[in-house]
Parts: structure tokens; C-alpha cells; sequence
């Protein structure tokens, strides 16, 4: 059965879109504030050594890195992730939420339009970021949890690249929305089959590649910081 239907939405990439941070910025937080003083410097150290490797992967597949990235939550509490994770859009996110955003989100929503945030970023750092920027639902990367602890795995579809297009594509099924009236938002190349499912697309903070695309298809591009 159809869930009730919208006639418009606006779809949101979030990283490098509505804000500096990405997820990174998450996981080094949860790892300097970690109980445990060996959990706190060895994955502190494994993170800066990976660094080279993670930019290397991320350029390669977004999706390969996600999966990859995430192993690192291993071993993590959910209860410390659900109260991190607030710490984190409250101390780190939301000093770094773009100038333009908020009021991006804002006239969208005074037009009657849905906001849909869609981002590789973790559901318990989404979640209360979503409330800040007042928007209507968020999809988000899960982690599994077994006896209370993230196993490094993920749950469901891994929202990264063209399997964005996809929850865009499954959302409008099971809304009846014709996408040929819908926004979406992003700033990267990465993210070219999310925009192109949409009518009207919006290159935000674009790099280098997407902007060239932006002007191939004539698309528009904002500036948000």
C-alpha cells in the first residue's frame, strides 16, 4: 500500500552541502572523547594514518569508503553513540552549518515544499542535526547492533552515491511524487545520479567536477558559505 502521498519534496545532501564537517569530523570526536585511554590514542593514530587511504577510496567509490570507513565504529556502545552524537552536532556541526543553509531549508519550507535530508552521515548524528535544521525526515547510514554494540557492519541500503538516486527513486513510489517537481541539493560529483533524478537540481558548493557538469546542464549552482 502507497504511504500518503506529498506533491513536493526537497532533497538535501548534507556534507560539504549544508555543512563544512563530514563524517570524518564525527568519528575523531567520538574517538577523543572514548573512555578508555587506549581505545582514545590508538584510534586517534589509526585515523591519521589512514587519512591518505580514506581520500584515496572516497575519490575512487564513495560507497567503498563508507563501508570500509565504518569498521571503526566496531566495538562502540550504542548508548555512547546516541549521547556523542548529540555532543557532536551541538559542539562540532553546528558551528559549521554554511551561512545560506538554514535559510535555504527556511524558504523552501515557507513554499509547502518537504525537506529530505539524504546523507552517508550516521542516523545518531542526523537525527538531532535534522531537528536543528527544522526539516521533516532524514535518511541515514545505520549501524548494526548486536547485544548493545555497533559490529562495524551496516544495515540496510548504504547511502552513498548512486544508491541515493535509488531512495529517491523507492521514496517517490511509495509517495506518488512525480520527481519532475522536486529540488535536490548537493556539492559533488558523487552525487550526479541523486540531482539528475530530479527536475530541478541544484549544484551547492560545487567541486571542480560537478560544477562542470552544473554548467553542461545548465543547472543552477549556490554559494552557501
Amino acid at each position: 500500500m502507497a504511504e500518503t502521498s506529498v506533491q513536493q519534496v526537497a532533497f538535501y545532501d548534507v556534507d560539504g552541502t549544508l555543512v563544512k564537517t563530514n563524517v570524518v569530523h564525527a568519528y575523531a570526536y567520538y574517538v577523543v572523547n572514548h573512555p578508555s585511554l587506549r581505545r582514545r590514542m590508538g584510534g586517534f593514530a589509526k585515523l591519521l594514518a589512514s587519512i591518505p587511504a580514506y581520500i584515496a577510496t572516497d575519490y575512487y567509490s564513495r560507497k567503498v569508503f563508507n563501508e570500509w570507513f565504518y569498521r571503526n565504529y566496531e566495538g562502540f556502545s550504542e548508548d555512547r553513540l546516541v549521547v556523542v552524537g548529540e555532543e557532536i552536532v551541538e559542539k562540532v556541526i553546528k558551528p559549521n552549518v554554511f551561512p545560506g543553509a538554514i535559510d535555504l531549508i527556511k524558504r523552501s519550507k515557507d513554499q509547502g515544499i518537504r525537506q529530505v535530508l539524504i546523507t552517508g552521515a550516521l542516523d545518531y548524528v542526523t537525527a538531532p542535526l535534522a531537528e536543528y535544521l527544522g526539516v521533516d525526515e532524514f535518511a541515514a547510514n545505520r549501524l548494526e547492533i548486536v547485544n548493545g554494540e555497533a559490529t562495524g557492519r551496516m544495515v540496510g541500503q548504504l547511502l552513498a552515491g548512486p544508491n541515493k538516486s535509488q531512495w529517491i527513486r523507492d521514496y517517490a513510489g511509495r509517495h506518488q511524487l512525480n520527481l519532475d517537481d522536486c529540488w535536490a541539493y548537493a556539492d559533488s560529483f558523487s552525487d550526479l545520479p541523486m540531482l539528475s533524478m530530479v527536475g530541478r537540481p541544484c549544484a551547492v558548493n560545487p567541486d571542480f567536477k560537478l560544477r562542470a557538469a552544473a554548467r553542461d546542464f545548465n543547472w543552477p549552482v549556490l554559494d552557501l558559505r
